[in-house]
């Protein structure tokens, strides 16, 4: 089940990886992120996505740990990140609940719902 949730986690970090990119490199696709109110997003939030493809390197390596594919899973420091990125995962499904964009609440929602599910089984599986 582990390498399982790791799978589905990081294909999903993977997809909204490309999906960053794609919006900085200015694809119409605005709706679908940061609140859906720009088709094309301005300056200030291609920077925000440039953020976001960072972080989503940190989670992946975090999970990675977590799941015992490179050291240090069952470290305290880890564990405790795995279960902060399960908090902000889930609250991140309520906030695209709440987007005004039908679009980002169409398809945000149900990704945010599976990513905070394959993270909170890897932060419920034992150190490895």
């Amino acid at each position: 089940m582990t390498i399982a949730a790791l799978i589905l986690t990081l294909a999903l970090l993977g997809a909204l990886t490309v999906m960053q990119f794609l919006l900085i490199a200015g694809a119409p696709i605005g709706h679908y992120a940061w609140g859906g109110k720009h088709r094309v997003l301005p300056g200030k939030l291609r920077i925000a996505s440039g953020a976001a493809i960072v972080l989503y390197g940190v989670f992946g390596a975090l999970l990675l740990s977590r799941a015992g594919v490179v050291p240090g899973g069952g470290d305290p420091p880890v564990i405790v990140a795995t279960w902060f990125l399960f908090a902000y995962s889930a609250l991140s499904v309520v906030g695209n609940l709440a987007s005004r964009s039908r679009q980002e609440r169409l398809v945000q929602t149900p990704v945010s719902a599976l990513l905070s599910i394959g993270i909170l089984i890897l932060a419920l599986a034992p150190a490895p």
